[in-house]
């Protein structure tokens, strides 16, 4: 009996030294769970389906929210947030500690307009998204003339030459700034860069209603944190207060800020006849005035996509940007229009000062057609466009494109930018379709007589590239060409209609060697211009 107690002592002894350190530790981990592997250190992120931008997004997540680390796989992380398991880049996240210690980050403000976000530092890298003149972006790296950024949920890379890189303060040195200026009641603030943003709310996810240039001065009206409340033009708006200083000057007008009509005052040339100028912007709005190809007029304010303009002194009506030029060109009585600045010098064999409108077709609810195989013609379009904006840029060109997502743009929305623009080429891109599902080939249009020579060299290009059938170059009565005062054509670059040319025509390959085709007959179209 005595050695059955002492048996039952030992177990009991064995069993709880056994369960003891198992208790600690499952103890130690369970409090290790109130604190996050990571959080999420950019204004958002994207939670992936993989590890891979090219990946879908299941979720968006927003700065300082927590991630659980599941596992690693290059330079993204496998994390689980709300339940949800993704794929976060692993760049745009940090650990609780590094979070409280982080360091000021950089920033950079785009110089120039539809400047390239490339998934890697080369300029035959893929592009990701776009900058425009005095948007900002977080830097995550520099390498080789090369800026590595964060620029709303797209990580890529910019050229350094093309951006201004500012450092923000510190917070102490942030209030610091605050109580002098404070003291000093400041009524005027000076941009001290090139280019940065005007927004509607304090915040940089606000929406932009323009941008201020370096040394404009503008009223102070209000102040909060970091941000300055400005008179910009009709409109108040909100600038980051690093980007300038307060003066005690008298106000210098800027153009933006003029409510008089000068010389130098924006104005507007009307490009058809019997256009509608509305009392608001509203196609649906009543009409105030009808007016003719060749008549100007001031702009005193913006709105989405209509201009306030000036009828007289006490009267203002608005108008359509896509029926009316900007006042960097001259039209005629009959709506031609004409650069009034002289072309730089170019040579042989490049693009520079060539400005050059890219049409995208169809888009938004207009899908344009759909191939045998499910293709739908408006994503299509979008994504040959990209390949040959980039080489286009890469030559030096000053490409604008009709639209860069998928969004609905009317016809003659096009055409203006067109008109808007000068553009010394506008190229509509497209794929085609038919009943008849035997029918192949990719075809060159044009209207006028004057836009015959640009579709031919491009065509000619095109089809030294390309193996499918040449259907040739053909007149067609299309409105982007017909309506369009610039050399303009419609490229159909394919029949989507046809199961076996859809199979081909959707491939990278051939999108590759189109545009290729296609830059070139555009560079060799220039060049001629040069030796007549």
């Amino acid at each position: 009996m005595k050695q059955n107690a002492v048996n039952y002592f030992l177990a009991f002894i064995l069993i709880c030294s056994l369960l003891f350190p198992y208790t600690y530790e499952t103890h130690a981990f369970a409090s290790d769970e109130d604190t996050p592997d990571l959080i999420v250190s950019a204004e958002i992120l994207y939670l992936r389906e993989g590890p891979g931008l090219s990946y879908p997004i299941l979720e968006t997540l927003k700065q300082g929210e927590e991630l659980t680390f599941i596992e690693k796989q290059d330079d993204w992380y496998h994390v689980k947030v709300k339940n949800v398991e993704g794929w976060v880049a692993s760049w745009l996240t940090s650990t609780p500690k590094s979070s409280e210690t982080k360091q000021p980050e950089s920033t950079v403000i785009s110089q120039v307009d539809h400047l390239n976000i490339r998934a890697d530092a080369s300029i035959s890298s893929p592009v990701l998204n776009q900058l425009n003149v005095g948007d900002e972006a977080n830097v995550l790296a520099t390498e080789n003339g090369w800026v590595k950024i964060s620029y709303n949920g797209t990580v890529g890379w910019v050229s350094s030459e093309y951006v201004t890189k500012n450092k923000t303060e510190t917070v102490e040195q942030s209030e610091t700034s605050e109580e002098n200026t404070a003291s000093n009641n400041p009524k005027l603030f000076s941009i001290a860069v090139d280019a940065v943003n005007v927004r509607k709310k304090p915040n940089l996810s606000s929406k932009k209603i323009g941008t201020a240039k370096r040394d404009e001065q503008y009223e102070v009206l209000d102040r909060e944190n970091n941000w300055v409340k400005i008179q910009y033009g009709k409109e108040k708006g909100w600038v980051y207060s690093f980007y300038g200083t307060f003066q005690e000057n008298e106000k210098i007008p800027t153009a933006a800020q003029s409510d008089t009509t000068s010389a130098d005052q924006s104005t507007v040339t009307i490009i058809y006849n019997g256009t509608n100028l509305r009392e608001v912007p509203s196609t649906s709005s009543n009409v105030v005035l009808r007016a003719n190809a060749g008549e100007k007029y001031p702009v005193l304010s913006t709105k989405d996509d209509w201009y306030e303009v000036e009828l007289d002194k006490n009267t203002s009506a608005y108008v359509a940007n896509w029926v009316v030029s900007v006042d960097q060109e001259m039209a005629g009585s009959d709506g031609t229009v004409q650069k009034q600045t002289s072309k730089e010098n170019r040579k042989k064999g490049t693009l520079k000062g060539i400005q050059i409108v890219i049409d995208p077709g169809h888009g938004g609810h207009d899908r344009g057609t759909t191939g045998a195989s499910g293709t739908e013609e408006k994503d299509i379009n979008l994504k040959t466009v990209e390949l040959l904006t980039s080489k286009l840029r890469s030559a030096g060109a000053d490409v604008i494109l009709t639209r860069e997502s998928d969004v609905y743009v009317d016809l003659r929305k096009r055409v203006s930018i067109s008109h808007q623009y000068g553009a010394d080429a506008f190229i509509s891109i497209h794929y085609d379709a038919t009943e008849d599902s035997s029918i192949s080939g990719f075809t060159t249009y044009y209207t006028n007589s004057f836009q015959r020579e640009l579709a031919e060299y491009v065509h000619n290009g095109l089809s030294e590239k390309v193996t499918i059938r040449d259907r040739g170059v053909q007149p067609g009565n299309y409105l982007v060409t017909r309506e369009n005062k610039q050399p303009a054509i419609l490229i159909e670059l394919g029949y989507l209609s046809n199961p076996s040319e859809e199979r081909v025509v959707t491939t990278d390959y051939y999108r590759e060697q189109a545009t290729l085709g296609i830059y070139q007959g555009i560079l060799d179209y220039f060049d001629a211009q040069l030796e007549n």
